[in-house]
């Protein structure tokens, strides 16, 4: 595996220790889900770019699980959950003109997907 692809990987896997620490230690919940989304974008990020796809420096879990799709349908699964989570990198950092509520059992949900993503990705990188 190129260097820069396990950098992608290592660094995905080290926002998801980041996302499970602080949700065990009861950190808030706004900055669990911040981290779940920059370990989804990682692992899919260097999914994509081992894949052949050029960078892009976007935040839009849609759209990069979109790219996914097109090379592995079994990425289709991964779209819902998401939805959400992509919305967590703006809602965690940024004032956005409403209250959020974060539900501990759809961060735990989404920390669970994103470790399946990570499964998957690695599967398919470590396959080829």
């Amino acid at each position: 595996m190129d260097k820069i692809i396990q950098e992608w990987f290592t660094k995905g896997k080290s926002d998801l220790k980041e996302a499970e620490f602080l949700l065990k230690h009861k950190r808030p919940l706004c900055n669990v889900a911040f981290f779940i989304h920059q370990a989804a974008e990682k692992y899919l990020k260097g999914f994509l770019i081992a894949k052949g796809w050029e960078l892009e420096k976007i935040h839009n879990l849609e759209k990069l699980v979109d790219e996914c799709i097109k090379i592995n349908p079994s990425f289709k699964k991964f779209v819902e959950p998401l939805r959400r989570i992509t919305r967590y990198y703006f809602e965690s950092r940024y004032p956005i003109g409403y209250d959020v509520e974060y539900k501990t059992r759809e961060i735990r949900e989404d920390l669970d997907t994103v470790k399946e993503i990570a499964k998957t990705v690695n599967k398919e990188v470590l396959k080829k």
